[in-house]
């Protein structure tokens, strides 16, 4: 049985400004967002992204990954505290994010640099996609230090006691949640769109991605209070979120197969009627 080391949360003090590691690992995140947006523009041979566009695609899904993300937190896990508590809605600092909620406020944010470049949505999310999970593996750290979102009591020899929450043994489901929507879904779409892909494609391989390895994810973290309660039907809040991005990868990638098939199609008819 392991104990949580009960790392404090706060990272650097310098009089009263605190730097906080929940916020470190977001700063991370956007850090690896950069760094790996980079090595794409410059190693693709078919990327329409330049630096500029990225520049802006990093500042528009900050502001898309808080404010969707906090809002998320609010009205799908904890409407009722929130409501009592209003101004504890601006304590990103404390934890407390929904990612459910940062990728549509992530979708609307590409909305407008799309547009901005003249660009379809589904380009700039295709790009974008492989930037995503290593900052979402570094947010899955901030939770495990700040000793939130713990899993389910168990009794596996890797069991660990929260003692904030109480004495029983329970799986750091935060820590299997970094391997699978960080490093897992990471590897396969960095490997999945290192080849050229029909539009949207890789888009619908991280929704899919991600919608598998949260809902998997969920049957060893300890449910959250939302509008259904803890659970419907046997399925946490989680997995219901996660349903739709399922049906929509899954959706995304045949459509995108289709048009990849019709517009091969198309190109052999017009060189037959050239002969």
């Amino acid at each position: 049985m392991l104990v949580h080391p009960q790392i404090d949360p706060v990272a650097i003090s310098i009089g009263p400004v605190s730097i906080h590691w929940y916020g470190l690992m977001y700063l991370i995140g956007f850090v690896l967002f950069i760094v790996l947006g980079r090595y794409r523009i410059k190693h693709s041979q078919n990327s329409v992204f330049t630096q500029e566009m990225l520049d802006d695609a990093l500042f528009y899904g900050m502001l898309g990954v808080i404010i969707g993300g906090r809002l998320g937190h609010v009205l799908f896990y904890q409407p009722g505290y929130y409501l009592e508590h209003p101004l504890g809605i601006f304590a990103v600092w404390e934890g407390g994010m929904s990612f459910h909620g940062g990728l549509l406020g992530v979708f609307m944010a590409m909305v407008l640099v799309a547009r901005k470049y003249h660009l379809a949505w589904l380009q700039v999310m295709d790009f974008i996609a492989p930037l995503v999970p290593l900052g979402l593996g570094a947010g899955r750290v901030g939770n495990f230090i700040n000793a939130e979102l713990w899993g389910r009591t168990t009794d596996v020899p890797w069991g660990m006691v929260f003692p904030y929450i109480d004495e029983l043994p329970r799986h750091p489901s935060q820590l299997y949640q970094f391997a699978l929507e960080g490093i897992a879904l990471f590897i396969l779409l960095w490997i999945y769109s290192s080849k050229p892909r029909p539009i949207g494609a890789v888009s619908g391989m991280f929704m899919l991605g991600y919608g598998v390895f949260r809902s998997f994810s969920e049957f060893f973290r300890e449910p959250e209070d939302g509008f259904m309660g803890i659970s419907t039907l046997g399925i946490t809040m989680g997995q219901w979120l996660s349903i739709p991005m399922i049906l929509v990868g899954i959706a995304l990638l045949v459509w995108a197969n289709n048009q990849k098939a019709d517009l091969k199609k198309q190109k052999t008819k017009t060189k037959k009627n050239q002969k």
